[in-house]
This record gives C-alpha cells, structure tokens and sequence, in this order.
C-alpha cells in the first residue's frame, strides 16, 4: 500500500523577556542556581495573584503580523489543568478558545504554502532534575523557568516529508531571531519542537490526495533539526510496517531514542477535554485595538526572506553569499556599512562579500571603516611588473639548483620555498599567483 504522510507542527519558543510572563521575577533561567528567582505568584502560593507582561504581549503580535495572522481584538487567557510535578498550580496559564493570534502562512523555497493554525501565549513550567543523591536515583525540581513567557506556534497538517519540516523551522528559528524576541536556543531549551504525525492512503496516483487519517501520533521532546528529521522518518517506516500488517496505529505520545535509532512510546495522547479548559478568573481579557498593532507593526524590521530577494537584486552576489551573509543579522548590517563607505573608494559590493566570507576580514576589523580601509591598502598595493617578476624568477631558477631538482625528482612542495626566494628579490611586491604562474612555467621547461 502507498502511504503519504500527514505532519503538523507544534513549537514552543521561549521569549527573551527581563521578566517572567505573570510576575516580576527574572525570566532568564539557564544555568542558575535552582529555586532562586521564584516567588509567590510563579509557585502558584495560596493568594498570589498573577499580572500580564505587556513586552511578552508584543513580542507574540510581532510573530503573528510576520507570519500574516489575523490579531484579533478580544484575547483571553484559560487554566489548563493537569498534574505534574513541575507545575505548581496544578493548571498551567495558556489559551484556548481566544489565542492573540489566528491563522497565517508561510511559503517553501518549493512555493508550497504552510497554513498557520494558531499561535498562542502561556506560561512555562518548571523542570525535572534527574541525579543521584547518596547513591540513591532522585527526581528534583526547578522552579526558576516556571512562569517564563513560552509562545506556542501550532501548524495545519500541511507537512508530507521530514525535509519539509526541517526547512520551516529553520526558516522560523531565523525569523524569530530577526524579530528579536527570542534567542531560538535549542541546547538552552528556548526552542522546542514536537510533531504530530500519521499516514494516509494515497487515493489516486495522479493527484495523491489523501484522506486525513482517523489518528496522530505525537513525537514529544525532540531537542535538535536533525533528531527530529530522524524520528520522523523512523516512525513514518513504523507507521507504515502496522498498517501494512492489517492493524490500527494507536494515537500516543511517543519519545525519540537516537542511540537505538526507534521511537517508543511514552504515554497515550490526551485530548483537548482532558484538560478541562476554563477561562482565567485572574486576568483580564487582552484587548488589542488597531492602534496598537499600527504601533507593533512599526517596530518590525525588514524580514530575513525580504532581506534575501534585496540582497540578490541590489548587489547581484550569488545566492551562497547571499544565504550566509543574511543568516546573520549582524553580519549583513556590517555588510551594508561596509558596502556604502567603499563605494566611494573604488571598493565594490563583490569585493566585500568576498573579504567577509572568505577571508573573514570583518571578524579581524573593528568596523565596517576598518575593513574598507584595509581593502583599499591592499588593492592600492604597488605590485611588481610582469618584466620584473620574470627577472626575479630568471634568479631563482639559476641560483636555486637543489631546489629545481628536487622539484624535477616530484617534491612539488619547494614551489612554495622558490616563491619566497622571488618575492625577497621583489620586496615583497610580487603578486603571489603570477609569480607561482611564471615560476611552474620556466620549471616546466627545465
């Protein structure tokens, strides 16, 4: 039977607030010290009463307007309630019904369109420490990341390939970085990815639609691109081998073992009712009106996708340049600077990209002035005459008779002594590849 699967995307992505997203304890967590930046209102104490994070309120319409949601202009938070160790309250803060953010799209480098479901705001739990404690295997909590304002980003099931998903996030993480509200550290925790996924019969071979199968199996706590990539093919052969036996895939949550290369199941998979979903009595709805989103709107700086079609037209450098140069924020800011001091010495847009990506002579320069500075030293050099390097070589290959045996007998590697003996006879004004050109050439008819 030819199957052909159906993936959606759930991603959390961990704000870079100062503060958590309910309380003024500070939202950075990693690698502090357990339980030191925890407080009534994040531990969830009898009384405490939370208090929204206007800057995490912006932060998430700023991803909603890049990925072309509609924001409406009533929002309200809801307890989802389950019981877990590292949840406190026993519900976590989140949305249900009402989310900031409603559908959306994004497009592949393939024109295939990505519907976006929706894209919410809640509240972080905390974490599970696993060690041993006098030799005995304990289970510890800590609170420092509960409460932490965590975006939840939840696709259509628009996804046929592992490839296909690999390329939106990317494309996500590098957004977010662009937008500046989110560092997307995946070894930190503060982009996180699960995915739901299941195979449907083809039903012709000419237009292989499918009918959306009757179950989902969600691959929880995958902590890399390429591990999910790898779960994901994995469990589409699992799937597969079980529908081919003739039997029903239970709908579960499953985790991801990358040293036995197999996916295995952790528990079964809740459902929205599972959760007795009720609106938060404790904050007020959000209400975000048209002046508001004008104003987030404003904020949002040119998009790395738009960057790359300017890039490609303004400064005709080839799409590899391009990809890199873009890929980092800061670096294609440096560029820009770099590109607009030069012109007026002489020093083009090619020259620079080329400095930057090969030579790395933007890491070894203080600005984008120093840079162009060094250019035009090296370009204004005063370089020897092809006469002349003929009359330095003539030296070399008549006062260096060992060498020239030796280069004769196949040890190519004294080219690199007879360069240095010519450029001594040239000051060092030999440019390097006419001198080894002209060098090779009176060797070879030796």
């Amino acid at each position: 039977m030819e199957y052909k699967p159906v993936i959606g995307l759930e991603v959390h992505i961990e704000l870079s607030t100062k503060s958590k997203m309910f309380c003024s304890c500070p939202a950075e967590h990693f690698a502090k010290e357990a339980n030191t930046q925890v407080c009534p209102i994040c531990l969830g104490l009898p009384g405490a009463l939370p208090y929204t994070n206007s800057e995490a309120i912006d932060s998430i319409i700023k991803l909603g307007i890049a990925l072309g949601c509609k924001i409406p202009e009533f929002s309200k938070f809801d307890r989802k309630h389950y019981n877990y160790p590292d949840l406190p309250k026993g519900y976590q803060i989140s949305q249900y019904d009402l989310p900031v953010c409603l559908g959306g799209q994004w497009t592949l480098d393939n024109h295939k369109k990505i519907s976006i479901t929706r894209v919410h705001m809640e509240e972080d739990t905390g974490k599970l420490i696993h060690r041993k404690v006098n030799g005995e295997k304990v289970t510890l909590v800590d609170f420092n990341r509960s409460g932490v304002p965590l975006v939840e980003l939840v696709t259509d099931p628009d996804f046929e390939s592992p490839k296909e998903v690999d390329e939106f996030l990317r494309d996500l993480r590098h957004l977010v970085r662009y937008l500046g509200i989110s560092s997307a550290d995946m070894e930190k925790g503060s982009l996180r990815l699960e995915a739901n996924i299941s195979l449907g019969r083809v039903k012709g071979r000419e237009d292989k639609r499918v009918k959306l199968p009757d179950y989902k199996v969600e691959l929880k706590n995958i902590n890399s691109f390429k591990f999910l990539q790898k779960a994901l093919s994995i469990e589409i052969k699992r799937q597969s081998e079980i529908l081919d036996s003739g039997e029903k895939v239970n709908q579960e949550t499953r985790g991801y073992d990358d040293y036995n290369k197999k996916t295995f199941s952790q528990r079964s998979k809740e459902g929205s009712e599972d959760y007795r979903y009720m609106p938060e009595p404790d904050i007020p709805p959000l209400i975000i009106n048209k002046a508001a989103i004008a104003r987030i709107k404003k904020l949002i700086p040119e998009l790395p996708k738009e960057k790359q079609m300017r890039f490609k037209d303004s400064y005709k450098l080839p799409d590899n340049y391009v990809d890199l140069l873009v890929n980092d924020q800061d670096r294609a800011d440096f560029f820009e600077l770099a590109v607009k001091i030069g012109k007026a010495q002489g020093i083009d847009s090619k020259m620079i990209a080329s400095a930057m990506l090969n030579n790395n002579l933007d890491r070894s320069s203080s600005s984008p002035a120093d840079m162009v500075k060094k250019l035009v030293e090296v370009t204004k050099k005063d370089y020897a005459s092809q006469a002349e390097i003929e009359k330095a070589v003539n030296k070399v290959i008549n006062g260096n008779k060992k060498a020239v045996d030796d280069y004769k007998k196949g040890k190519t590697n004294v080219i690199g002594f007879l360069i240095g003996k010519a450029q001594g006879y040239l000051k060092g004004k030999g440019e390097v590849g006419l001198v080894r050109t002209e060098l090779l050439k009176r060797l070879e008819k030796k």
